[in-house]
């Protein structure tokens, strides 16, 4: 058995940021079904703009928004603007194909890759 990856957002673009909430990221509703994630899915998050990475769990946001929030201590690490990867994994016996997407500035789903 090996972890693969199995969804991956890319270049996506951190619209909020909640310190006060528990914790989590907050993904458009629309983009988590492109990729397969599910709600309470453990996520790797990546930032391309100052090379943290965090895991955390999904939470759905409102469909066609474009949210991207990061939620409690995460946005300490992650902030407003910052580009970022999120990568779900999949413990499998077998390799699979990734659902991978990319996205725009506004998190507009552009193409599958």
């Amino acid at each position: 058995m090996r972890w693969v990856l199995r969804s991956k957002v890319h270049k996506a673009t951190v619209t909020h940021a909640d310190l006060s909430y528990i914790g989590s990221i907050t993904i458009d509703e629309e983009l988590v079904e492109k990729v397969g994630l599910w709600p309470g899915e453990r996520v790797l998050v990546v930032d391309n703009t100052n090379g943290a990475r965090l895991e955390t769990y999904v939470m759905v946001g409102e469909r066609c928004s474009g949210i991207i929030c990061m939620n409690g201590a995460a946005s300490l690490l992650v902030h407003v603007g910052d580009e970022i990867i999120v990568m779900g994994f999949e413990l499998t016996d077998s390799p699979i194909k990734p659902k991978n997407i990319l996205v725009d500035k506004q998190n507009r789903f552009v193409k599958d890759f």
